[in-house]
């Protein structure tokens, strides 16, 4: 698929599955446009029920985990599919809060990366890069 960010972003050597955990539309939206013209295979989820399943049904090999849910938090989803075993190969965290307690928290929950919003794409893939 060809999208208008295709021409200018660089393309992933390994497309990844990843799994997009962000409740507002418009933001998950974007970003599953962002990481397809990057040449990743994402998919969506706006609930911390609706990430959990989909790490039940097939654990992503990177999320992207915003921490602010409809129905909890990421730490929801975080201790939900530990104890399920469907962890993400690597996962990432999103938020507007800059609070290092915070990001000590996500690292000790087993993010790898903790990202304050908003970020710009091409810094977002380069970071994502470094893991997938």
């Amino acid at each position: 698929m060809t999208t208008p960010l295709s021409g200018s972003l660089p393309r992933a050597e390994t497309p990844a599955d990843v799994l997009i955990v962000e409740d507002h539309p418009l933001a998950a939206d974007a970003l599953r446009l962002l990481f397809e013209a990057a040449g990743h295979q994402p998919r969506i989820a706006g609930s911390v029920a609706a990430a959990v399943e989909e790490c039940a049904s097939r654990p992503p090999r990177l999320m992207l985990l915003d921490l602010t849910l409809p129905d909890g938090d990421g730490f929801d989803v975080l201790a939900r599919t530990a104890a399920a075993g469907t962890s993400p190969g690597v996962i990432v965290a999103l938020t507007g809060h800059d609070d290092s307690a915070l990001t000590a928290r996500c690292r000790a929950a087993g993010c790898k990366d903790v990202i304050l919003k908003p970020i710009m794409p091409r810094e977002l893939l380069a970071r994502i890069a470094a893991w997938v």
